[in-house]
């Protein structure tokens, strides 16, 4: 059977049967993709998959360290394969999955690096005293300085959003008006496998989400291109926000408060789950705001709250 309407089939059935998410989607078909690559030589037809052996799947291992790609990479690019073959072989399309008899790469576990409490609290303070900073200079300032404001409460809104309720950024950006009780201080988000979850926010991400409130509609009376009016979080066009619009908004931030940090949304998810930790909350109930499967994955801010306990120890007890 020809390669590509198989990879169309391994697709369809990780966004009908899996639920997976589009980001998921993506990054597998891409990887089957470039599998498909290595299995077709230059001039050549690609070669059977019922020809592919687990000596065939660790030359192709061999073949990405040969392209210096990271540990990280070749053991989510190989699990893809797997996954891939474990489907065939469902679907009758080979007899065994060669992928499940190679290694992948130990990774070592990495534990989260979480900014304190403090830490946070003073970053996210200090948009809000910008805020009053640029609401004051308006009243001199030319209609330029209006977009900065504009996209300065939007931002604050994100970052207390984040940090208030530990969502991923794609599910950040996928809110719709229709999923956020403003007033019940509860938003409803798709995680991971198309599940949803309830989470609450407290007060500090309420009032920015009102003082976001008016600018959004600012931004869909002003729109240059067709308005999402579902979207919570708008890009200046009026249209929804994206992944990597967050990605670059969280570093500038970062970048203008003069930190040094490695600041992405995922640290501010990072610090959600430790804090709430270190405040007394049992680890399942952090699992059911997280939106983990597993709490072993959850588990792993233990010891990201026990690493920080230690550096408040050393720096604080005489003897230590």
């Amino acid at each position: 059977m020809v390669m590509r309407p198989m990879i169309e089939k391994f697709i369809h059935y990780l966004r009908y049967e899996r639920n997976a998410s589009p980001g998921t989607i993506r990054e597998y078909r891409r990887d089957i993709r470039q599998f498909q690559e290595f299995l077709t030589p230059p001039g050549e037809k690609t070669m059977p998959l019922g020809e592919v052996d687990h000596h065939v799947v660790r030359e192709y291992v061999n073949w990405m360290y040969d392209r210096r790609l990271e540990k990280a990479s070749v053991a989510r690019r190989l699990s893809s394969v797997r996954t891939f073959f474990k489907f065939c072989v469902r679907e009758k399309f080979t007899e065994q999955n060669p992928a499940r008899l190679v290694s992948a790469p130990k990774l070592p576990k990495r534990v989260p690096q979480v900014l304190t409490a403090s830490e946070l609290n003073a970053f996210l303070d200090d948009l809000g005293s910008r805020g009053e900073q640029s609401r004051r200079r308006r009243r001199l300032a030319a209609e330029s300085e209006q977009d900065s404001r504009i996209l300065l409460q939007r931002d604050r809104a994100i970052l207390e959003l984040l940090y208030a309720s530990g969502l991923r950024v794609s599910e950040l950006v996928g809110i719709n008006v229709g999923n956020l009780d403003r007033q019940g201080q509860m938003v409803r988000v798709c995680g991971k496998g198309r599940k949803e979850r309830v989470v609450p926010f407290g007060s500090k991400a309420h009032q920015a989400l009102e003082a976001y409130w008016p600018v959004r509609e600012e931004l869909l009376a002003h729109a240059h291109e067709k308005p999402d009016y579902e979207a919570v979080f708008l890009n200046h066009r009026g249209g929804r926000l994206t992944d990597r619009s967050v990605h670059m908004l969280v570093k500038k931030y970062a970048r203008l408060a003069s930190v040094n940090w490695d600041l992405h949304p995922h640290s501010l998810r990072h610090a959600f789950a430790t804090h709430l930790l270190a405040d007394g909350a049992d680890l399942r109930t952090i699992q059911e705001l997280l939106g983990h499967v597993s709490l072993s994955t959850t588990q792993r801010y233990t010891q990201a709250s026990i690493r920080q306990l230690m550096d408040v120890y050393d720096k604080s007890h005489p003897h230590a």
